[in-house]
């Protein structure tokens, strides 16, 4: 399948992981209409790509990304936030979380409102030294949106997403380690290798079951133990069945690396 021509974002896949790097460094990558059309597409281009085993998401220059892109609030036919949350932004929430493949937020700046909100919709977070979260909605009047009041106290409990969303203090990437909101905080120009190495290692597993392990982690986080088990009995029922689980038992008899195909 070809792939789509984007303008306002850079998709590149290299060794199994693909990268959507956010394109408008001019404007802290704010989010207009254009790159949140083109991050949807980018997001379906990625779960498409049977090449595609982890995807990065990163931001082009000093920031991440500056959430939404507050001039293009200002036209006059601008749509109603309501319409504008549910049409571009929860769409797009909506396509990471139900991606087949992990996904890991390279965070080398400032990640503020949305754009934090985006990074909290990934599976893992690393972040550079001098990268912080925002979450700004306060400041103009707003609301946590795009699944920033469902992803956050589910990643550092409700006290600290209380904390996060009623003060304006920027978080630093120091600090969201100590809280466990991102994983690791590397130099600066050690961000782009370590989340390769990190997407390249998760890439290495086997699809079918990275894709069944993102669903039962998903799963685990609306319902009860007695539920949640049972979700993970008939997730293991599938990927007993598949290629790669009896060519991982047999790399391990042998003892060699083993050849996943996705089968």
């Amino acid at each position: 399948m070809p792939a789509t021509s984007f303008s306002a974002l850079r998709w590149e896949a290299v060794d199994g992981v693909g990268t959507i790097t956010l394109d408008r460094p001019e404007s802290l990558n704010s989010l207009d209409v254009a790159l949140k059309r083109e991050l949807l597409a980018a997001l379906r281009q990625a779960d498409r790509d049977a090449s595609v085993g982890a995807v990065i998401l990163t931001g082009a220059g000093r920031a991440f990304c500056a959430g939404q892109d507050l001039k293009e609030r200002l036209a006059p036919d601008a749509p109603p936030l309501d319409v504008e949350v549910r049409e571009r932004f929860n769409p797009i929430v909506l396509a990471m979380h139900a991606l087949s493949k992990p996904i890991v937020a390279a965070v080398n700046g400032v990640a503020a409102g949305a754009g934090a909100s985006l990074a909290f919709a990934c599976d893992l977070r690393i972040a550079a030294e001098g990268a912080s979260f925002v979450l700004a909605f306060g400041r103009i009047g707003l609301i946590p949106d795009s699944g920033a009041s469902w992803f956050l106290p589910r990643l550092v409990g409700v006290a600290r997403a209380a904390e996060l969303v009623y003060l304006p203090d920027p978080l630093s990437a120091a600090d969201a380690l100590r809280i466990g909101l991102v994983s690791r905080v590397v130099p600066a120009e050690s961000l782009a290798d370590e989340a390769r190495s990190v997407a390249g290692r998760i890439a290495s597993g086997a699809p079918r079951a990275l894709a069944l392990t993102r669903r039962a982690m998903a799963r685990s986080l609306e319902v009860g133990l007695v539920e949640a088990l049972d979700h993970e009995a008939s997730l293991q029922g599938i990927a007993g069945r598949t290629a790669d689980h009896a060519e991982g038992i047999a790399a391990f008899v042998e003892k060699r690396p083993p050849r996943f195909h996705g089968e």
